[in-house]
């Protein structure tokens, strides 16, 4: 079975959704948050996992995954906007966010970077 994770980046937290389970987790975008989340999705196995870039937060959590040998592909973050205005997701949450960067990483399947 693919696993498709999408997480949503901000300075404080990573709201991460799962599909095909739909499984949530949030966890502190700090160095120990983050290797949690390496772990969690180790333990899991993902196919894909997609995330955008805000603004540097991102940059820890790429390195984090990069590092576990976690694939991950980061999307400009118009194209994500224009997907969740596509699947009719106009409200802006980190869930919501999150769930729509699953979707775009089964959809869509973008390159690993």
């Amino acid at each position: 079975m693919e696993i498709f994770v999408g997480i949503d980046v901000s300075k404080k937290r990573l709201d991460v959704h799962v599909l095909p389970t739909h499984a949530e987790y949030t966890f502190e975008n700090s160095e120990e948050g983050r290797q949690q989340l390496a772990g969690r999705l180790s333990e899991v196995g993902p196919t894909l996992v997609v995330l955008e870039p805000t603004g540097g937060y991102e940059r820890n959590v790429i390195e984090t995954l990069v590092e576990k040998k976690i694939p991950v592909a980061v999307i400009n973050a118009k194209q994500a906007r224009d997907f969740a205005k596509a699947l009719g997701k106009l409200a802006k949450t980190d869930r919501v966010d999150a769930c729509c960067l699953a979707l775009f990483a089964e959809k869509i399947r973008p390159e690993v970077r």
